[in-house]
């Protein structure tokens, strides 16, 4: 099997010894919604941009984008801030989809202060409760596109009308629906819901599908399980609307990092190799103009 050259869309790193950066998933006292106390062991030990480039030296790993991981930290710029001296130092990432609360009244001076480092690329809110409609998430929802910004979105099928219509309300904001629209469940109702939801999602021309995260709701997960889900992704989006993650290290509780990019390359083999391309490299480099 021939390897493609890859760029991960979505890593996380940390130092849980940080004085500045806290990761609220990993702690060692925390059950987390999806995975419960197996988050745990990876707060048991730090993952820096030294580790992962060491992890994936056989991966054909060209570039990562980082996604935020400091989850409840006072001052989300802060994590900007390491991760561009970790690029600076190492090469890695090559693309920071930073925190913000959309909410916010001052929310344009955090973006401000996130996009004094060059590598900002997007923004991840993981808001709470029906967000995606509120217009006070819509005011800040604007300014991405002052700051040439992409928006992460963890939305499941039963957002995606929502998620359409935000899409439609701002066409300029590039939008990407995280973790293969974070599947819940592995049955066959879920699936034609899950399915439906991605269609939807799909409509506006300014969403984009990131492959990633498929181990968290299939922790046995095989080339097979996870098939469907790709293949419908590609097939509801198009090529030149998929791009592909690891979701590392969360999604190393499941698999091996060479099992996850093996099993993307052996998914899309019948593909012609320019669309096999796109999808493993090439989107990602011109989504993030990296």
């Amino acid at each position: 099997m021939t390897k493609l050259d890859f760029v991960d869309t979505h890593v996380h790193f940390y130092d849980m010894q940080h004085p500045e950066l806290f990761y609220a998933h990993w702690q060692p006292d925390v059950v987390h919604p999806t995975l419960g106390t197996r988050t745990r062991e990876l707060g048991a030990r730090n993952f820096v941009a030294e580790d992962y480039i060491a992890l994936t030296r056989n991966a054909n790993v060209t570039k990562a984008v980082h996604v935020q991981a400091a989850i409840g930290s006072k001052d989300p710029v802060k994590e900007t801030e390491w991760l561009q001296e970790a690029a600076d130092r190492t090469g890695f990432p090559r693309g920071i989809v930073a925190y913000a609360d959309l909410r916010e009244p001052d929310v344009d001076d955090m973006l401000a202060r996130h996009a004094e480092y060059p590598l900002l690329r997007g923004i991840r809110d993981f808001s709470y409760g029906d967000y995606l409609t509120v217009p006070e998430f819509h005011r800040g929802f604007a300014l991405l596109e002052k700051y040439n910004l992409s928006a992460n979105m963890s939305v499941q099928w039963q957002e995606m009308e929502k998620l359409r219509d935000l899409a439609g309300k701002f066409p300029n904001i590039k939008m990407l629906v995280d973790h293969t629209g974070l599947p819940a469940e592995r049955n066959d109702e879920y699936f034609a819901k899950w399915k439906q939801g991605m269609i939807t999602a799909a409509k506006p021309d300014n969403t984009v599908c990131k492959i990633s995260g498929l181990g968290m709701s299939d922790n046995d997960w095989t080339v097979d399980s996870i098939r469907p889900f790709v293949l419908h992704c590609i097939e509801s989006f198009g090529v030149d609307r998929c791009i592909f993650g690891t979701n590392w290290p969360v999604d190393s509780l499941f698999s091996g990092y060479d099992d996850i990019v093996d099993a993307y390359t052996e998914i899309i083999s019948d593909f012609s190799e320019d669309e096999q391309i796109a999808m493993f490299s090439r989107n990602a480099e011109l989504l993030y103009n990296i």
